[in-house]
């Protein structure tokens, strides 16, 4: 399986809206630099408690795109505040197993459910419900590099 990359994102705090950028740079045990998780600023950190799965949060374009198709929404990958999109890739059998995108090794740990804070956030109570097992994957930093545009993740 190969996967490509749609966007790559970041947000400094939990305020702030979702940035794309053209490269990310992960660091074991710590996150994506620069983003709100990476200083333990994000809405579920644990101060002082780095948790491997809140070192980076993918989810399938394809995904958004049949939601958007069957709900007539326009809920983009910055709105799900995820940090990786991508297509082309079953990101759900993913769970307990190592991968890789460029040079940068990830280990998925857990499904990444829609919240209530999101869907709130949102305005929209139907990601809560019609999300589930769609909203992305949760996953750990193995081994850190960096991730641009042109990276796939390979299994």
């Amino acid at each position: 399986m190969s996967g490509k990359i749609v966007s790559l994102l970041i947000s400094q705090d939990t305020k702030s809206s979702m940035q794309k950028v053209n490269q990310i740079i992960l660091e074991e045990e710590k996150g994506i630099f620069g983003d709100r998780y990476y200083n333990q600023e994000g809405t579920f950190s644990n101060k002082g408690k780095i948790e491997p799965d809140r070192n980076v949060t993918l989810i399938e374009i394809e995904k958004i795109n049949e939601f958007n198709d069957k709900f007539n929404e326009n809920i983009t990958g910055e709105d799900l505040r995820r940090n990786i999109v991508i297509s082309n890739c079953d990101l759900n059998s993913l769970v307990d197993k190592e991968f890789q995108i460029g040079n940068v090794v990830l280990k998925g740990i857990r499904l990444c459910e829609p919240c209530k804070y999101l869907a709130d956030k949102l305005n929209n109570q139907k990601v809560l419900t019609k999300m589930v097992n769609k909203a992305g994957l949760r996953a750990q930093i193995i081994k850190g590099g960096s991730i641009d545009m042109t990276s796939q993740l390979e299994i």
